[in-house]
């Protein structure tokens, strides 16, 4: 991912817009690129300051919301991957189990 595709994308990641894939691709690039993680840091404070200000509610620590929305966003890449894996499993041994019933099936007709 290029720099100009991650600040494309610092919106959508602060409005919780992105896909699983974006997203990883997101996160990945802002813990390589300081200076895109710099543009995050900013957005971040600049549009949930400003929200926290229309709703008189919030925290005072933006720095910190921003590290916990990353934690977060972590542990969902990492449960989208998980469910990946579990699906694909399912799936190779739902073959699996196609194929080995099509075998015993076939040696009962020709055997």
């Amino acid at each position: 991912m290029t720099c100009q595709e991650a600040e494309r994308l610092v919106t959508p990641y602060i409005r919780d817009e992105l896909t699983g894939d974006e997203l990883e691709a997101f996160l990945n690039h802002i813990d390589e690129c300081p200076n895109c993680r710099e543009e995050l840091e900013i957005y971040f404070m600049v549009d949930v300051g400003l929200r926290q200000l229309d709703h008189d509610s919030g925290t005072y620590d933006i720095a910190g919301d921003l590290e916990h929305k990353i934690e977060e966003s972590y542990l969902k890449v990492s449960h989208m991957w998980m469910f990946r894996m579990f699906r694909y499993a399912v799936s190779t041994l739902s073959v699996m189990a196609v194929i080995v019933t099509a075998l015993l099936q076939f040696r009962i007709w020709f055997f």
